[in-house]
């Protein structure tokens, strides 16, 4: 090969390896921006799960207040609770009572009447 072939394939050469270069350098800023993207995109999905996760907190302690708050009025109630129902136990009581004086009174009211109707009638 003379000087001058020589001088052609290296500046080929020299070309081919720019033009290399060239593709390399553009597929690494390809792949810089698709990095960007990415990243972008992470961080807004990140935000989003970080947002959701504090409005989730807000709702727990909300709960937790509320849950509360109710422990408290139910054990506030429970007094009330106990003496309704041993009001009602105690009516249901008086009831019984009531009822057996009254059959007791109504017997001896009968029994009267039956002895009043035989001293009219005359066969006492």
């Amino acid at each position: 090969m003379s000087p001058a072939e020589i001088d052609i394939a290296v500046h080929r050469q020299l070309g081919e390896l720019v033009a290399g270069m060239r593709g390399l350098q553009e597929s690494i800023h390809r792949i810089e921006d698709g990095a960007r993207r990415a990243e972008d995109k992470s961080a807004a999905s990140q935000a989003s799960v970080h947002r959701r996760m504090d409005q989730l907190a807000e709702r727990v302690n909300e709960l937790e207040a509320s849950a509360s708050a109710i422990g408290a009025e139910i054990s506030d109630m429970k007094p009330v609770t106990d003496d309704v129902r041993r009001w009602k136990l105690m009516g249901i009581g008086a009831l019984g009572v009531t009822g057996i004086a009254a059959m007791a009174l109504g017997v001896s009211f009968a029994e009267a009447i039956r002895r009043i109707v035989f001293v009219i009638a005359g066969k006492a």
